[in-house]
């Protein structure tokens, strides 16, 4: 699996960007995207606007993390993993039985930018088992990702040559595109490209940017972690899908 997302659009917490050793070998989107259809020919590309796109590959796919991509009214979503309450979840939302776990998402993320009065934190904890995903609404250009609250399924981050978002469930595919500019997506973590990143285990908690310097002190990479000394006052709540879906962009940096 693998996304790209301009700056613009995807966001990205700019401490993707601290490592001073491994910009100069971060790539562009191009590069990226035909380094991966070089190694995974096979694979399924869904371009979006402005050079965007996620792809998926199911080559030496583990047969416990399966990996899957649906589009239902122009959302894009990525789905690697299982979960556990898939009935009971198709029951509450009204889906048929075949409904996947994909599909799951999708409409689990519709009802929270049509109808829900309620922050995404709630409704996330509900999906139950091992996964992670990958959520694009090209009709308002919100992104979503989410991974289960143990890490069971990898996935990593990063920050390419120019300044793009980049999501996989390789490391090494994030080293190639990268560099060090990279870090492991936070277990029990939700990121938004409005609202930025924020645990939906600990939601009145943030999470934060731990930087790591090797023996010169340079930043050779981050991590992001919960930090449970800090409490955030309130949660924002927005109640419809235009409020939900154009959330005040924090602004650059501002994503902890």
């Amino acid at each position: 699996m693998l996304t790209v997302f301009d700056k613009a659009t995807g966001n990205p917490p700019v401490e993707l960007g601290l490592p001073s050793i491994g910009p100069e070998k971060a790539k562009t989107r191009e590069e990226i995207l035909k380094l991966f259809q070089s190694s995974r020919p096979e694979c399924t590309v869904y371009y979006l606007s402005d050079g965007n796109f996620m792809a998926l590959s199911h080559d030496n796919e583990n047969q416990s993390h399966l990996r899957s991509i649906v589009v239902i009214d122009d959302v894009f979503c990525i789905f690697i993993g299982t979960l556990e309450n898939t009935s009971d979840l198709r029951r509450y939302y009204g889906l048929p039985r075949q409904a996947t776990e994909a599909m799951v998402v999708v409409e689990v993320y519709k009802v929270l930018r049509d109808r829900a009065p309620y922050p995404p934190d709630q409704v996330i904890k509900d999906l139950q088992g091992k996964f992670a995903f990958i959520l694009f609404d090209a009709r308002s250009g919100t992104l979503f990702a989410a991974r289960d609250r143990d890490g069971s399924v990898e996935l990593h981050w990063g920050m390419a040559g120019d300044g793009s978002l980049v999501c996989s469930h390789k490391l090494n595919i994030i080293r190639e595109a990268c560099g060090k500019c990279c870090a492991p997506f936070p277990p029990g973590c939700i990121f938004t490209n409005g609202s930025g990143l924020m645990s939906f285990v600990h939601p009145l908690h943030k999470v934060r940017a731990i930087a790591r310097e090797d023996d010169s002190g340079n930043i050779c990479g981050v991590a992001f972690q919960v930090d449970l000394f800090t409490r955030i006052p309130s949660i924002p709540r927005t109640g419809s899908g235009q409020n939900w879906a154009d959330a005040t962009a924090v602004k650059e940096g501002d994503h902890y």
